[in-house]
């Protein structure tokens, strides 16, 4: 295969992409770590991948196709094997006549086309595409056909196998391009007419073109098989679990099974690792937030809790809290449902309603344990709720979260719990809200003004700051974004914060008293960070249209604004 890494790089720095000092330092460090200098240049983010396909499709003299809203028409992968494509990569876009437009990576791969060419029976008309996109093409194509490493059945069999058949090909498939794509779910059901698979990837779920109908039967018994399920119940729900390994990396996957009018419907979770957890910065806390969650944090008693409702990424951030809390000198217990992130030196303990192991009973059993650090993953019903005000009260420091709207909402839900005012007043030490919004998509990023009607509904006109959309891409599948951040407001126990929960002031009167000691709003933390670029207005919008948008945001917005632009 030739390799033209050196043309490509000299276009790019003499059409002004690339700095040449930074195209240096990539050879040394391509050179050094044996790889081509064009992936160590993307790696860095010092030209995107579609950049450098676009001047390698100049200097082969083809056109360069984006796939990445390609329809895949699973037909074509009857013209080659799947080995042969993931050998080449390249596959058949479509055939006009007696020509076949190929995509691939290298055109100017002569041996390739001449062996497509004798393969396909046809002329060859090759054009350039992105590498990881024609990949990921080439897996879906034939994930897709129902097989994989032979040639498209149109009527596969589904039937449950061993080794690299169909159906165990399908599922090992499915799950890898998951994890591949950072899916935190896959959503795999039945339709009339078709078997309809979706990723949920950055909250939000994303049709993918899934196998056959005919091979649902299959794929739910290989799951089954998987999770050590009952095989024979198909009119029941059933919760599973098993571990999944990807490139070296293992995957907590739990499974669930329900029936429905046209068969059984399964959800599968996706768990990150350990390793996965990082820290506050990561996350996106703002510096003030920051420090009084951290100030919280160093508390040997009392209760921080963590509220939004399900997928607002409560868990990471007590998983956060937790890593920054562990260390040998701590005795540090959990009781969750489930486990989602094993970590080191903690305790951790799985919620078995089945014979009695309930949050309120574990919580009971880890107070005799001579815990430092207690994490309840959920306070959900009163009984949990006093005991856990309890620990915080008797010298432990409990972390726990709350299915509340926002910050303020978690007194009144405590109290709906039989909480007292006296016990919260003394109980609870910070109380963190929060949601998760898309990241604007660094390979297809562009300057954006936001909807004049956007703006006014944090009450300004402010167009100032770095204000950015992405425009779509292969690499964040043309959506525009990839990846996820938090945004976040910290009510802290300030004395007249405490004064208020003991008057028995509502949500409404916490937020208040909170915004007078300098208490910042989700909406204001995303109005921040969709003018330093980092996602756009109205994917925080999206997420916080439910909530009202206080004077806080309101006041903040031009300032916001300006701070970014300068």
């Amino acid at each position: 295969m030739l390799d033209h890494d050196g043309f490509v790089v000299s276009a790019l720095v003499e059409e002004g992409r690339l700095a040449r000092d930074a195209a240096e330092q990539a050879k040394v460090e391509a050179a050094h770590k044996s790889r081509s200098i064009t992936s160590v240049l993307v790696e860095r983010c010092l030209v995107t991948a579609r950049e450098v396909a676009l001047v390698r499709a100049s200097i082969c003299e083809v056109p360069f196709v984006d796939i990445s809203q390609y329809v895949i028409d699973i037909r074509n992968t009857g013209m080659l094997s799947h080995d042969t494509a993931e050998a080449l990569i390249a596959f058949p876009l479509f055939d006009v006549g007696d020509t076949v437009t190929v995509g691939m990576v290298n055109p100017l791969d002569l041996r390739a086309v001449d062996q497509l060419r004798t393969i396909l029976k046809a002329d060859i008309e090759p054009v350039l595409c992105e590498e990881a996109a024609l990949r990921w093409l080439i897996d879906s194509a034939f994930v897709m056909a129902g097989q994989s490493g032979a040639a498209y059945a149109p009527e596969p069999e589904a039937e449950l196998t061993t080794g690299k058949e169909p159906i165990v090909a399908a599922v090992n498939q499915i799950l890898a391009q998951a994890v591949d794509r950072g899916a935190s779910d896959i959503h795999l059901g039945p339709d009339e007419q078709q078997l309809l698979l979706r990723f949920r990837v950055d909250g939000v779920l994303q049709p993918q073109q899934g196998p056959p109908l005919a091979q649902l039967s299959g794929l739910v018994q290989r799951l089954k098989v998987m999770a050590n399920l009952d095989l024979t119940q198909t009119r029941r729900p059933q919760d599973g679990k098993f571990r999944y390994t990807h490139k070296g990396r293992a995957i907590d996957v739990r499974i669930s099974l329900i029936p429905t009018v046209l068969g059984e419907n399964v959800v599968i979770r996706l768990l990150s690792s350990a390793g996965v957890i990082r820290g506050f910065d990561d996350l996106g806390v703002a510096q003030g937030e920051l420090d009084g969650l951290s100030h919280a944090l160093e508390q040997p008693n009392g209760m921080v809790l963590v509220t939004g409702p399900t997928g607002s990424g409560k868990t990471t951030t007590l998983y956060t809290a937790l890593k920054k809390l562990n260390s040998p000198e701590r005795n540090i217990m959990t009781i969750e449902d489930p486990v989602e992130v094993r970590m080191p030196m903690i305790r951790q303990i799985q919620v078995n309603t089945e014979i009695g192991l309930t949050f309120a009973g574990a919580l009971r059993s880890i107070l005799r344990q001579d815990p430092d650090v207690v994490f309840v993953g959920e306070i959900r019903d009163d009984e949990t709720a006093r005991i856990a005000i309890q620990a915080a009260l008797t010298g432990h420091l409990v972390l726990s979260s709350l299915h509340t709207n926002d910050a303020a909402g978690a007194v009144p839900r405590l109290r709906d719990l039989g909480c007292p005012n006296f016990a919260l007043v003394a109980a609870v030490l910070a109380v963190v809200g929060q949601r998760l919004v898309r990241r604007v998509c660094p390979e297809c990023v562009e300057p954006h003004a936001p909807e004049p009607a956007a703006l006014m509904h944090f009450g300004t006109h402010a167009t100032e700051g770095r204000f950015v959309r992405g425009v779509g891409c292969a690499r964040c599948t043309g959506s525009g974004y990839k990846g996820r951040l938090g945004i976040y407001e910290l009510m802290r126990a300030t004395p007249a914060w405490q004064r208020a929960i003991e008057a028995g002031a509502t949500a409404t009167s916490l937020r208040k008293t909170a915004a007078a000691d300098g208490f910042r709003s989700m909406a204001s933390d995303g109005l921040d960070k969709a003018a330093l670029g980092l996602t756009t207005l109205s994917e925080v919008l999206r997420v916080v249209a439910s909530l009202a948008v206080d004077s806080d945001a309101q006041s903040r917005a031009p300032d916001a604004a300006g701070r970014a632009a300068a």
